[in-house]
């Protein structure tokens, strides 16, 4: 199977933006010659608290939705999801002082870009099984 170069970040979820502490809660990945964006979330509201119980996790939950819908091209996303694949990445990723944040972005090759969303979210976003 040929392998391609893909591009993928981190989300991140900045609860007191002023604190600079994170959580991961889902991977955004982007592969030009597949025509693939594609995400995963998953909030882990437990974790989420530990960092600052008085986070609105229904809205932390809203936000990280938006990012799947407009990597879906969800008629929920509006114009972003309208938008070309690689600009659709590009404007997630692009730096912003938010709660929800992209990390910086990193490269890899896959022959399955759906199928590397699922490792890297087990990676990088879900809690380590021992």
């Amino acid at each position: 199977m040929s392998r391609d170069t893909f591009e993928y970040a981190v989300l991140r979820v900045v609860p007191r933006v002023e604190r600079g502490e994170s959580l991961n809660a889902g991977v955004l990945v982007y592969c030009r010659q597949r025509d693939y964006l594609g995400s995963r979330v998953d909030l882990d509201v437990d974790r989420l608290r530990a960092l600052d119980p008085t986070a609105d996790a229904e809205a932390i939950g809203r936000a990280l939705q938006a990012v799947v819908d407009i990597c879906a091209a969800a008629p929920e996303a509006g114009a972003a999801g309208r938008e070309a694949l690689g600009a659709r990445f590009r404007w997630l990723t692009a730096p912003r002082s938010t709660v929800v944040q992209a990390g910086p972005v990193h490269t890899g090759l896959t022959g399955d870009p759906d199928a590397e969303a699922d490792r890297l979210l087990g990676l990088l976003v879900l809690p380590v099984q021992h």
